[in-house]
C-alpha cells in the first residue's frame, strides 16, 4: 500500500536539512533547544531543574516493573535521538521532564497564557471532541500516551471510560502509573498502561470506541503512521472514531516560522518533514476511515476526526 505525501521540503527546510546533517553543527542547535525550553519554563515559574531533580532521585523500580514489557522490539525509527535527548524517549531523564517541556513548548500557543498554554491547547481538542463525537464512549486508547497528560485530559472528557494508554517508552509509562495513582483521589479509575508499539499493540479487535493520537504524528515516518491507523481501524468498533491533534503545516505559525526557530525545532523532531508532506484526509481513508471533521483549534494545531467506514 502506498503512503500517501504532498509535497517535497520547502527550500528553508532543505537548507535547514543541510545545516543540520553536519554533526557539531547539530549538536549545537540540540543544545541550544533544549537550552531554551529550560529557560522558558524557569520564567514562566515552572521549575524545571527542581522538578527534574526531585523525580530522578526516587526509586522507579516499582512502576518500571508493572509496566514494562521485556520482550518488546523497538522499532528503528524509536531508537533515534528525539527533543534534545541521545537515546530519544527511552531514558529516565526525558520522562520525568516531559510535563514541565509541555508546558515550555505550549505556553507560546497564546502568549497572554503562559504555563496555562498546555492546559488549554488540551482543552481546544477537548472542545472538539465534544462537539463531534457522542458523550457515552465507555472504552477508550490513548495512543502515545507518553507520561499520562493526555490520557487525563481525556478521562475528564469521559469520567466513567475506561482508558488504556499505550506508548512505547517504558520509562514514560512508568510516570504515567505514578501520575494516576493521584486520579483515583480524584475519583477516576486506573487507566490500563500497555508498552507496546502503537502499529502493533495487540489490543483485541472491535474493542474501542475511540482511539486518540494527541501531538504523536509528527514524530513519526509517515509508514509508521500509516501502520498506526490501521490498527486503530482494527481495535475500533463499528462506527467507532479515531481523533488526530497535531500541529497543522499549513497553519501562518508554520509556513512563516524564521529559519532559526525552524532550525531548533528540526534539531529535535527527525520526522518533521516527513509529517509535514502527509496527506492526513488520505492516509485515513486509505486505512478504512472516512474524515468528519478537520478543526483549526488552535492558531497552530489542528484536529482530524474520523470514523469507521
Amino acid at each position: 500500500m502506498t503512503v500517501s505525501t504532498t509535497t517535497q521540503p520547502g527550500l528553508a527546510s532543505r537548507l535547514v536539512n543541510g545545516f543540520l546533517a553536519v554533526k557539531p553543527l547539530f549538536n549545537i542547535a540540540k543544545h541550544q533547544a533544549r537550552q531554551m525550553m529550560i529557560d522558558r519554563a524557569e520564567k514562566l515559574g515552572v521549575p524545571w531543574r527542581e522538578q527534574a531533580k526531585t523525580l530522578l532521585s526516587r526509586n522507579w523500580d516499582a512502576e518500571f516493573t508493572q509496566v514494562h514489557n521485556p520482550q518488546l522490539n523497538y522499532p528503528e525509527y524509536y531508537l533515534r535521538p528525539f527533543h534534545a535527548y541521545d537515546e530519544g524517549n527511552l531514558s529516565w531523564q526525558a520522562a520525568v521532564e516531559v510535563e514541565v517541556a509541555a508546558y515550555a513548548v505550549h505556553a507560546k500557543i497564546w502568549p497572554e497564557a503562559g504555563a496555562e498554554g498546555d492546559h488549554l491547547l488540551r482543552q481546544s481538542y477537548n472542545d472538539v471532541l465534544r462537539a463531534s463525537l457522542p458523550t457515552d464512549l465507555q472504552d477508550i486508547v490513548d495512543f502515545g500516551c507518553s507520561v499520562g497528560m493526555s490520557t487525563l485530559a481525556l478521562q475528564h472528557l469521559y469520567p466513567t471510560a475506561k482508558m488504556t494508554g499505550v506508548d512505547l517508552s517504558p520509562y514514560f509509562l512508568a510516570v504515567a502509573q505514578y501520575n494516576s495513582q493521584k486520579w483515583q483521589q480524584q475519583g477516576f479509575s486506573q487507566p490500563t498502561w500497555v508498552h507496546a508499539p502503537a502499529e502493533a499493540t495487540n489490543l483485541p479487535e472491535n474493542s474501542f470506541d475511540l482511539v486518540s493520537l494527541c501531538l504523536i504524528c509528527h514524530e513519526l515516518p509517515q509508514i509508521a503512521t500509516q501502520q498506526i491507523f490501521q490498527e486503530a481501524r482494527r481495535i475500533l468498533r463499528p462506527g467507532g472514531y479515531i481523533a488526530v491533534m497535531d500541529m497543522n503545516p499549513h497553519s501562518e505559525v508554520i509556513t512563516r516560522m524564521p529559519p532559526f526557530v525552524l532550525t531548533l525545532l528540526k534539531s529535535t523532531e527527525p520526522y518533521l518533514d516527513e509529517y509535514f508532506s502527509l496527506n492526513l484526509e488520505q492516509t485515513l481513508t486509505e486505512a478504512g476511515f472516512q474524515l468528519l471533521t478537520l478543526t483549526c483549534n488552535t492558531p497552530r494545531h489542528r484536529t482530524a476526526i474520523a470514523k469507521v467506514i
